[in-house]
């Protein structure tokens, strides 16, 4: 009877755990989830920001096109793209404004000083959206590793979580901004 009391038990110990750690891993698909909502918030903000200055007129032509045609494509991009075209807008934005002469133009030009701000808050929020997003897919990850969720399959049918890769390094003038 005893013996019947002891399996019993670690039974009960074992479905805890299992059920703890079935939980565990869905709070953190719940926190992936989040955090990928948040960077694709602040990736839309600065492709918007960036698009919008495509257009005002302030910048010079090529400039214009360059940032506006990176910003469009950042926007429509297909999800297996995604990383690839947000790169493509981190260096249009570093082309146009690692020199300080186009900020300066932005900043002079009506309502400018509030774009330059907004376009330095996009900036500067990206990467760490995307270290967020990162450091919960790494979380997710170690826990799937374990045999114990593999051998239960804890993890259900979710998708393995993958991190967001990009270029997200702030060009010269708009980090020199920040600072000040």
């Amino acid at each position: 009877m005893t013996t019947l009391i002891w399996i019993l038990a670690a039974l009960i110990v074992i479905g805890l755990y299992l059920s703890w750690t079935a939980g565990r891993l869905d709070r953190l698909h719940a926190r992936i989830d989040a955090a990928r909502a948040a960077l694709d918030a602040q990736l839309l903000r600065r492709a918007s920001v960036a698009q919008e200055l495509g257009t005002s007129g302030v910048l010079d032509p090529v400039a214009s096109i360059v940032l506006y045609q990176a910003a469009h494509e950042a926007r429509q991009a297909e999800e297996d793209q995604r990383e690839v075209a947000e790169s493509a807008l981190s260096q249009a934005l570093r082309a146009v404004f690692d020199e300080a002469e186009q900020a300066e133009a932005v900043r002079e030009a009506p309502g400018g000083e509030q774009t330059l701000a907004e376009l330095t808050a996009a900036v500067r929020r990206v990467p760490m959206a995307r270290r967020f997003h990162n450091d919960a897919v790494r979380a997710a990850r170690a826990v799937r590793r374990h045999r114990v969720v593999r051998w239960f399959r804890l993890a259900g049918h979710a998708p393995f979580p993958l991190a967001f890769e990009m270029d997200d390094e702030a060009p010269a003038a708009l980090g020199e901004r920040a600072a000040a």
